[in-house]
């Protein structure tokens, strides 16, 4: 298993400036070294956070504002929904639509692929004709299956606590960008709201993406 260095935080160069690491609210090794692997996979910049629901909070905060409406695939993970819910006392408005379907007018469509535990798929191009932004929670599929940046996502968003990290010792949420500008928003909005993960939690996610092609390969001779 790779190690997890668990300090907080990390001495200044002799010129009195932040090394790579230094506090690890920022970043950590642990942490760095699987963002690395896993945004390689997807195609973009990871990062990682201390749940799946602290990684759609994250976004949230990051790309909506009060008024903003969330357009949600019908059968999605029912904490979604729940979060968004919760979220309407500060000006957040989603409606639910058939993600097989053009999405409804919205400033950010939120689907699944596939959807849990529905299974539907998402329209991807109706999703890249919508020009509204989009987000993919791929938790199901994972990289092995899906790269949903290369379908027309903006971001892509794991529960990595189930098949990323598939030993179920780890708690962990990932999102995944590859515009620039939407991963330092994201960066920005981890760093000021504290959501990172742990160190021992990242070090699981190293390990479990070692594996992940030959799980995944098992997963479906298993289940077909």
């Amino acid at each position: 298993m790779p190690t997890a260095d668990r300090s907080t935080i990390w001495p200044y160069d002799e010129q009195g400036e932040p090394r790579q690491f230094y506090y690890s609210r920022y970043n950590h090794p642990a942490g760095v070294e699987a963002e690395t692997t896993l945004g390689a996979l997807e195609g973009g910049d990871a990062l990682l956070f201390a749940s799946g629901t602290a990684a759609t909070t994250a976004v949230v905060l990051s790309f909506a504002r009060p008024g903003t409406t969330i357009a949600l695939a019908e059968g999605a993970y029912f904490g979604t929904s729940v979060l968004f819910r919760m979220l309407e006392a500060w000006g957040l408005r989603f409606v639910e639509f058939d993600q097989t379907q053009t999405p409804p007018p919205a400033d950010i469509v939120w689907v699944e692929a596939p959807a849990n535990p529905v299974l539907t798929m998402p329209d991807w191009a109706a999703l890249r004709a919508h020009g509204s932004l989009v987000v993919c929670d791929a938790t199901v599929a994972t990289p092995i299956y899906l790269r949903s940046l290369d379908e027309g996502a903006d971001v892509v968003v794991h529960s990595a606590t189930k098949f990323l990290t598939g030993s179920h010792d780890a708690l962990l949420g990932a999102v995944v960008a590859r515009d620039p500008e939407l991963s330092e928003r994201l960066r920005e909005v981890r760093v000021k709201t504290g959501p990172i993960a742990a160190p021992d939690a990242a070090a699981r996610l190293s390990e479990g993406l070692a594996t992940l092609e030959d799980r995944m390969q098992r997963h479906t001779e298993s289940a077909t």
